[in-house]
């Protein structure tokens, strides 16, 4: 089957922004995947989907880390993700491969006139705020101590050792793994707060972090240094 016409491959910066900019009113959805995440394969067949069932909507595929100015622009930390525009205006985000939530912003969006945002954090029913209890700055401390803590080796990535959701973090899984290093993880995409206050505790402003024995050790750079220089088996047999 061929590719319909409302289906880009982004090849650039600029490619992107004559695409987005040829008509304002018109809603996109703009897909970010990595060749190597494998929850990227099936999001990307949603995603072709859609640009067949919806020959209005614009479609735009940027792989991630080629178009790396695109993805900061948007703050794009993991893939898959998927982010809905109308013209320049952000309707909405979506984490992860999730199809049916992609699906039905699509759907919503694309009969929905512009003056429709998306739902946003603070749109709530009060009653859902109320329910959550705000964390003081000493307990999130003691949390995060706690989860550095659990076990003689913490990897914090984005996503799962068997299905990371950024190439940082494939890559320190696949280090370890390769040292037999045994080691349990967290996944900073899943609260954060947990992600916010690692950077301030460990002023480390990226993921991933290896933890040992409870204490900071480093981003992907310094435990690459450190196995080459026999560091780290010392620290783990220690």
């Amino acid at each position: 089957m061929s590719t319909p016409e409302n289906f880009h491959e982004v090849t650039s910066a600029e490619h992107f922004q004559s695409l987005l900019s040829a008509d304002l009113e018109r809603v996109s959805l703009i897909n970010f995947w990595a060749p190597w995440a494998e929850p990227c394969k099936q999001m990307n067949e949603v995603v072709l989907e859609l640009a067949r069932k919806y020959p209005k909507l614009l479609v735009l595929q940027v792989e991630a880390e080629t178009q790396s100015d695109i993805s900061e622009s948007f703050e794009i930390e993991a893939v898959p993700a998927s982010i809905i525009l109308r013209g320049h205006t952000l309707l909405g985000r979506i984490s992860g491969a999730d199809a049916s939530a992609v699906t039905e912003a699509v759907a919503t969006h694309t009969r929905a006139p512009s003056s429709v945002k998306a739902l946003s954090k603070s749109d709530r029913a009060p009653a859902d705020a109320v329910l959550e209890k705000e964390e003081t700055q000493e307990e999130l401390n003691a949390r995060l101590r706690a989860l550095m803590s659990k076990d003689k080796a913490v990897l914090f990535m984005k996503g799962e050792p068997d299905g990371p959701r950024c190439g940082f973090s494939r890559r320190m899984v696949a280090l370890l793994r390769d040292q037999g290093v045994q080691f349990s993880h967290f996944d900073i995409l899943s609260d954060d707060k947990v992600r916010s206050g690692l950077k301030v505790l460990n002023n480390w402003p990226t993921f991933p972090q290896l933890i040992i024995n409870g204490e900071f050790v480093g981003g992907l750079d310094i435990v690459m240094e450190m196995v080459e220089n026999g560091e780290l088996k010392e620290m783990l047999t220690a």
